[in-house]
Parts: structure tokens; sequence; C-alpha cells
């Protein structure tokens, strides 16, 4: 199963976006890669938050919101996940994770000896806000292989179990 397929399954709400594959201009993962700057304040106006009125099943108030994303946020991180074959968008860095879904997706990734590169999402609301907008998908870690959104947590879990993981990250580090 090709991951593009295995996308459109996971995001169902956003078939556009994940029925279409982005180019993967990748030249390897590299460590001391780091995102363009972020959009200036006066982009951040296309940006809002609200209330969610409780607590929701996630027990979160006030999440931010995103409208619209901002041209040059979605060309920073089209380049960012295209120029690394794998990077995970997590709370947290590899050597420090902050939560234990993000943890998971680290000692997987470790196991199987895979290069990769992760972007502490606790650093920037925005960029928080930005990647749930930008993959279509509302939690983190997010795992970006070959510039396509491979996934979260419980999709790593099931793919190294079933092993499709480790064929599809062979796959892209020989690509």
């Amino acid at each position: 199963m090709s991951v593009l397929r295995f996308q459109t399954r996971l995001n169902p709400r956003c078939p556009e976006r994940c029925a279409s594959a982005r180019p993967t201009g990748g030249v390897g993962p590299s460590a001391t890669r780091r995102l363009a700057p972020l959009p200036s304040d006066r982009t951040r106006s296309t940006w809002s938050t609200r209330s969610t009125g409780g607590t929701g099943s996630a027990g979160v108030r006030g999440t931010v919101v995103a409208r619209a994303l901002p041209p040059e946020f979605k060309a920073s991180i089209d380049e960012f996940v295209t120029s690394n074959k794998i990077v995970v968008f997590m709370k947290g860095n590899k050597e420090m994770p902050q939560c234990g879904f993000s943890n998971t997706v680290v000692q997987i990734l470790n196991q199987l000896s895979v290069p990769f590169v992760t972007v502490d999402i606790l650093e920037n609301e925005m960029l928080r806000a930005g990647m749930k907008e930008y993959s279509c998908w509302p939690t983190f870690p997010q795992v970006y292989v070959d510039g396509e959104f491979y996934g979260g947590c419980d999709i790593m879990i099931e793919g190294f179990q079933n092993g499709e993981l480790a064929e599809t990250l062979e796959i892209a580090l020989n690509s």
C-alpha cells in the first residue's frame, strides 16, 4: 500500500490535499536544518482564536483555529518537509520528547535506525496551529516521509507492527 493511498484513507476531511502528491525534491535528512522564518506579525491577522465553549473530548479550551494558511507559512513547510526525508513535528525533540506519543514515535524511528529530523511545535503557537491545518490532522506528533504526510503515533505503531513502515522508509531513503 502506498503512502498516498494510506493518507487518503486517513484524511477524508481533506481529500483535495491528500489525493494530490506534492513534488519531493528532498536531498536527504539533516539534523541542523531549520524552518524558514514564520510569517511576520502582519500576516498573523489571518489567524484567530476561539473558545471551544467547553473542554470537549480533548479537554482543550481556547484552541487556535486557522482561517487560511499564510502563503509564506505553507511555502516554508513545503520546502522543509521536501528537503528532509523523514520529519517529525512533535512536542519536544528527539533527545527530549515532551509527551508519550512523541516519545513512542521517536522510539519507533530509533528502533528502525533511520535518520530523521524533529521540529518542536511547543516553541511556537502559530506553528502548532498551522501544522494542524497544513496536514488536516488535529494531533501531534505528525510524521512526514519523503515530503508526504504519513500519520501520527497510532499510524506509526500500526505500520511498525505490520512492516509497512519499514518498507515505506526504505523506499523513501533510497529514492
